[in-house]
């Protein structure tokens, strides 16, 4: 399936460099939400940041299809909302949310994701 991201390859700045690669939801870079959601878990590889980018509005069954999300450099997230720049260099385990109408981040400390990776 050919996705239509809402920035195109020439659009995309240097504004992060070196933080590797993260996953990030569609809502974002299709739909143009911003990042409301944002945690680290351990990467998954050496290539991998350990970031997920996720606007809020996913739902369950939205989260569960894989093709709803893609693998993208941060720092093209970071174009698509530069308000995560500042959270970046955060250690592995962070997780931040913006809600309702606030313009910054807030840690958020009773939330873990869960590990779905063991279905087959």
């Amino acid at each position: 399936m050919d996705k239509t991201y809402r920035l195109t390859k020439g659009e995309i700045r240097p504004l992060v460099r070196n933080y590797g690669g993260c996953i990030a939801t569609d809502t974002i870079t299709i739909d143009g939400y911003p990042v409301r959601f944002m945690y680290r878990e351990d990467p998954d590889n050496e290539l991998d940041s350990g970031w997920r980018f996720l606007s809020g509005f996913e739902s369950d069954d939205y989260m569960e299809d894989p093709e709803n999300s893609g693998i993208f450099d941060v720092n093209t997230i970071a174009n698509y909302d530069p308000s995560i720049i500042p959270l970046l260099d955060s250690p592995i385990g962070s997780v931040f949310e913006r809600t309702g109408e606030q313009e910054r981040f807030v840690q958020v400390t009773d939330w873990e994701p869960s590990d779905d990776d063991d279905e087959d």
